[in-house]
């Protein structure tokens, strides 16, 4: 199984970082920085919850995807100017930018996070595989204003655990489903932002339409996100059409040349996406 693969890695790599900065030395400075955001002295993109504000604004909402690789089609960006395609997502319109940490499968890193989040002025998403609250906190000392959280990871008490120290942190959570009972645990736990997962984590096979069965599963009044397997303007629409209040878009942007073009092409603002 896939996923427990990336899972065990997750495992291993928060215990080296334990080793390293032990928890409640992270905790430390997480909550010394915390504190000045709530005094006025330091703020993180100027609110809290800054991401899922971002998607409550009208209009579908795009969350565009910094990722060099995956573990299902290798190397995605030889090239990989992470900081130039943060800012080209912005420029196009980007609501918010998703930045892959994952080292081992996808050749993410904490570095691109801390240089993205400080580079740009709309929100930022750590995506992981988050096992641990260390990886919440790593995330805040980071500059990230949200996190992903896999429903397929965690039981509902741990997700509900989480969600609850993202809201001490200021952090949003996107919760991610792919199944009905997931969306079932992802509501009973409190989440704010669901994002439905057309891939199957476990096999890697994608169907658009899974996005579109569960969502009459979640109350309008909760964000509703749509990931993976989006590459035409005529599923844009099919979305737009359902609900959705915003896409999550990596690989198709990725393996764009002209990544702010297929973005507007995406959007129907452009006949026809070069590269």
């Amino acid at each position: 199984m896939i996923l427990e693969t990336l899972a065990e890695a997750g495992r291993r790599r928060v215990q080296s970082a334990k080793s390293r900065v032990p928890l409640a030395d992270l905790q430390a400075q997480v909550w010394e920085q915390r504190e000045k955001e709530i005094s006025g002295k330091a703020f993180n993109k100027g609110q809290d919850f800054a991401f899922e504000q971002a998607l409550k604004k009208k209009g579908l909402s795009f969350i565009c995807e910094v990722k060099k690789a995956s573990p299902s089609k290798g190397v995605i960006a030889p090239v990989f100017p992470y900081r130039e395609i943060a800012l080209q997502y912005e420029k196009a319109g980007a609501r918010a930018i998703s930045v892959l940490t994952e080292p081992e499968y996808f050749l993410g890193s904490d570095i691109y996070l801390k240089e993205i989040s400080a580079l740009v002025r709309i929100p930022v998403l750590r995506k992981d595989f988050i096992l641990d609250e260390y990886q919440i906190y790593e995330a805040k000392l980071l500059g990230a204003d949200a996190v992903l959280l896999i429903c397929a990871l965690l039981d509902t008490a741990t997700l509900k655990k989480f969600l609850g120290l993202c809201d001490e942190l200021g952090l949003s959570a996107l919760v991610e489903a792919h199944t009905q009972a997931d969306i079932a645990s992802a509501l009973e736990a409190g989440a704010r932002v669901i994002g439905v997962n057309n891939r199957n984590l476990n096999t890697f096979e994608v169907d658009f339409n899974n996005c579109l069965r569960l969502r009459d599963l979640v109350p309008e009044n909760i964000v509703y996100v749509a990931e993976s397997g989006i590459q035409t303007p005529e599923q844009i629409a099919l979305l737009e059409e359902a609900g959705v209040d915003g896409v999550l878009l990596g690989e198709v942007l990725m393996r764009s040349a002209d990544k702010t073009a297929m973005l507007a092409y995406l959007q129907g603002r452009k006949d026809k996406a070069d590269g």
